[in-house]
């Protein structure tokens, strides 16, 4: 009944003193005291001291990472150790059986590891081994466990949807998969469930959710990988407000359930304002330095070098003043992508003591004590101001502004601000192709103000019914609601230079649905390695998945992706 253990390691505690056990796991550490050896058990559930005398286990070699299984009898520990639950009692063992050896380790089976990055997803499976990893996946478990009671209970039926799919235009590069059966022809890998979820509201599905695999074939960093889980959800007869309403109680809900967080009611910000304020639409907003435009002053006070540029824009740094001239460059060096160029930045230093000094000296004083007003700068602060085109310029500062929030250690990762972006293009202009493109897909409605505007010439100033949770600084999960009627979608479909063959070939199953009673429907997606890292305060979203990718899409541990042999590709006709 009981061949291998009558306990885990880590359930183990004083009540048991006197109990005749049988433990199995790993050896964490050995510890040779001449006439006794003590050994650190640990399984999945905890560690557990055995205690040997050095006679009972003089022939035989044990070595970290071991598996053995013992037989013995706990008793009390004499040195207690207050920082493991087991930490009163140990075991006297009688019996040893060693169930398998380990080679040298590549690095220690630790909290605090030596192994660099590249070696641990090598060796993953040992990885795995260490407690913050096993604890993100345990985390991981319970965040997917209460998503699922959550959603169901509020009435949300969860379906699986194809992963062998048609490859949809207008959105990222896919992966395809070749078909044997059908030669030349090839499946695509969803890169979400984004139209089957559509066709389920069609279908009469109230609700839908499913945690799903995508993938997109895109270069791979802290916060991305190729292969990820989203928590995909869809709803009929619901507009913004609804759906905005119910997911910010869905992620409150989440962070109490889980690290017993409070989040306040949810800020929200249009896009254009968040471009404006911020100069991203993944504002973090856990510290201020909002933007302040300068175009008006500068026309007004005939700043030459400032007058004719497309836009002017600085931020207040408060309390920075004291900063050198030496940190303010190197600051700046460090911003790598877009570069700043020095001749289209300057700042000012408003003391302590009130004097002003700035480095681009052809303002006069009366302009400087002017830009600290705007700025409603006080004594101490540090002023920034960027000029170029908009968009470049907007994005620079942005960078300047989260360098500096780095610096002075702004971003707390125990504080959450959640923000929702909201009415964002429906259409973005692509200098590379020259024509229109979705900002996020050809199936966002456009706002009902702006509908008229699908009949003109230039469709870029058309705002859409979608929305972006941002959390400190990072897209969480976006959304929208849905076309639902056809001649709106055949419209878009035109302004993304799509011909009616094309429409037919790519989307006519879509079309063709709509024409059955489509209703209104909207919904959301969030990312769920990137929601459970923001949960912890972490970036890098590798540790929270079992068997990441590195960031050029290799899984290094099974050697992929590889060539296919001859043989293979002869079948599949390639």
């Amino acid at each position: 009944m009981h061949y291998y253990r009558t306990h885990h390691c880590g359930e183990l505690c004083k009540k048991d003193i006197g109990k005749r056990v049988i433990l199995s796991g790993w050896i964490q550490k050995i510890r040779n005291l001449g006439s006794l050896i003590f050994i650190d058990l640990r399984d999945f559930f905890g560690i557990i001291q055995l205690i040997f005398s050095k006679k009972f286990i003089k022939k035989i070699e044990l070595r970290k990472e071991f598996v053995i299984k013992i037989s013995g009898e706990v008793v009390k520990r004499k040195s207690i150790n207050q920082k493991i639950p087991t930490g009163e009692i140990e075991v006297l063992v009688s019996k040893l059986e060693i169930l398998n050896s380990s080679i040298p380790l590549p690095f220690l089976i630790e909290d605090q590891t030596d192994g660099d990055e590249e070696n641990r997803m090598k060796y993953r499976y040992l990885d795995i081994r260490r407690n913050p990893i096993k604890n993100n996946l345990i985390l991981r478990h319970n965040i997917s466990l209460e998503i699922r009671n959550f959603l169901s209970k509020k009435e949300f039926l969860e379906i699986e949807t194809p992963v062998l799919i048609n490859q949809t235009p207008e959105g990222a590069r896919s992966f395809v998969v070749p078909s044997r059966i059908h030669s030349g022809m090839f499946y695509a890998l969803p890169q979400s469930p984004q139209l089957f979820k559509q066709l389920l509201m069609i279908g009469g599905i109230d609700k839908y959710f499913q945690i799903a695999k995508c993938f997109r074939d895109e270069d791979a960093r802290s916060d991305r990988q190729i292969e990820f889980t989203q928590i995909d959800c869809e709803m009929a007869f619901v507009d913004v407000h609804d759906i905005l309403i119910f997911f910010e109680n869905f992620i409150q809900h989440l962070f109490k359930k889980i690290k017993n967080i409070e989040l306040e009611s949810f800020t929200y910000i249009s896009y254009s304002d968040s471009m404006d304020l911020y100069g991203t639409d993944s504002p973090d907003l856990r510290f201020g330095m909002k933007f302040v435009k300068l175009n008006d002053w500068a026309q007004k006070k005939g700043i030459e070098f400032l007058k004719k540029k497309e836009l002017t824009i600085g931020i207040n740094v408060q309390k920075c003043s004291h900063y050198t001239c030496n940190q303010i460059y190197s600051i700046i060096e460090g911003i790598r992508e877009p570069k700043i160029n020095p001749e289209e930045i300057f700042w000012i230093k408003f003391f302590t003591d009130k004097t002003i000094i700035s480095s681009k000296e052809l303002l006069s004083h009366e302009n400087l004590i002017q830009l600290i007003k705007r700025f409603k700068a006080k004594p101490g602060d540090l002023l920034f101001i960027i000029f170029g085109k908009k968009r470049k310029t907007r994005t620079k500062l942005s960078k300047l502004r989260i360098e500096m929030a780095h610096h002075l250690n702004l971003k707390n990762p125990q504080v959450f601000k959640p923000v929702w972006i909201t009415d964002l293009p429906l259409l973005e202009w692509d200098e590379e192709s020259k024509r229109y493109k979705s900002f996020h897909h050809p199936f966002t409605s456009p706002i009902k103000e702006d509908i008229h505007l699908l009949n003109k010439k230039n469709p870029g100033y058309i705002r859409s019914k979608s929305y972006e949770l941002i959390i400190n600084g990072m897209e969480i999960g976006g959304g929208s609601i849905r076309v639902h009627d056809k001649k709106i979608q055949d419209a878009i479909f035109k302004h993304l230079g799509f011909s009616i063959k094309n429409i037919e070939s790519e989307f006519g199953f879509l079309t063709k649905a709509f024409e059955y009673g489509a209703p209104p429907h909207g919904g959301i997606a969030f990312g769920l390695d990137r929601l459970i890292a923001i949960l912890e305060g972490k970036e890098n979203i590798k540790d929270f998945i079992a068997f990441p990718k590195n960031n050029s899409g290799i899984d290094t541990m099974v050697n992929t992706p590889y060539f296919l042999k001859k043989e293979k590709l002869k079948e599949l006709r390639l």
